[in-house]
């Protein structure tokens, strides 16, 4: 079990005299194996703010609307997470037949993460590979040896496919680019957001972190591609398809924007671990039923070599 004291900072200037909408997703998401307490929410501004929750991912979303001038918004919390930890081996690849329909979504191409533009490619380094955990992190080292980390080196329309070319990036774009080639190979994958835990001092001050969700077995496992942080001290903050699903901040209006402050701490008392690299699959979300329909004809021992056709309307 990990507890980790969050705490977050950002602030900005709305320059519009009619003022500006923001919608954030800065609070951590309420899980199977992850709890809140003790949170601390701060505006500088009179402005009374709306919350709601996504129930499928337990992300958690803030409106409000602020007046022209300085805004801070400043929160806190502390995060306990207890892991679902499973063997490595034990994980297979399911079937497009026997997903849960609520998985579905996350093996379609999306906006920044176009599979379907990535099947040769991905079925010539993997196809041959045995299904399951195995190949989804053999995808992870991939991107790894083929993307340098560099900052501000991609922007707001930075795409997997323009990674491939690019070959460098941010934890944004290592993300989009391996939830891209595990979908090409029929591997539901989805990008959630936290903090960067224990990336190292030479890539900056801390900051808000992305990285992959794979489905394998019964639930959703964490992949770090980037391989900045220690997955096991990563809070899960949003869910989504992918970037433009989990911003931390959207900003409707004239506002200019100054760096988040972001820090995360792991407790060091009694009955908490101080989050390590470790080689158990790591899952903060309960399990999901997989679908009976013919499922029984699923051997998770042979590799899936076909690939996907869509039909689009005119």
């Amino acid at each position: 079990m990990v507890q980790i004291a969050l705490e977050i900072n950002l602030e900005y200037d709305v320059q519009h005299a009619d003022g500006a909408d923001f919608v954030f997703n800065i609070h951590p998401a309420v899980t199977a194996h992850q709890s809140v307490d003790d949170e601390n929410l701060h505006i500088s501004q009179p402005v009374v703010p709306q919350i709601a929750v996504e129930p499928s991912t337990g992300s958690r979303f803030m409106r409000l609307h602020a007046n022209a001038g300085p805004l801070v918004v400043s929160y806190s919390a502390t995060v306990t997470i207890d892991h679902h930890l499973a063997e490595p081996d034990t994980l297979e690849e399911v079937p497009v037949r026997c997903l849960p329909l609520e998985v579905m979504p996350y093996v379609y191409p999306s906006r920044y993460c176009e599979s379907d533009r990535l099947l040769k490619l991905a079925f010539s380094e993997f196809g041959g590979l045995w299904p399951g955990y195995s190949r989804v992190l053999a995808i992870q080292h991939w991107v790894q040896r083929r993307v340098t980390f560099a900052s501000n080196t991609s922007t707001s329309t930075t795409s997997a496919l323009d990674t491939v070319l690019d070959q460098v990036g941010v934890c944004r774009d290592f993300t989009h680019l391996m939830i891209a080639l595990c979908r090409a190979l029929n591997i539901p994958a989805r990008m959630a957001t936290g903090t960067d835990y224990g990336a190292p001092e030479s890539l900056g001050p801390p900051d808000f972190h992305a990285y992959v969700e794979a489905y394998l077995g019964d639930r959703w496992y964490l992949f770090d591609p980037s391989g900045t942080g220690i997955p096991m001290g990563f809070v899960r903050i949003g869910t989504g398809r992918d970037a433009a699903d989990v911003a931390y901040a959207t900003i409707f209006g004239a506002v200019q924007s100054k760096a988040p402050l972001v820090r995360a701490t792991a407790s060091t008392a009694a009955g908490f671990t101080l989050p390590r690299h470790c080689r158990e699959a790591l899952s903060t979300v309960a399990a999901s039923p997989v679908s009976s329909s013919g499922c029984a004809q699923f051997d998770g021992a042979t590799a899936f070599t076909g690939t996907s056709a869509r039909q689009l309307p005119n």
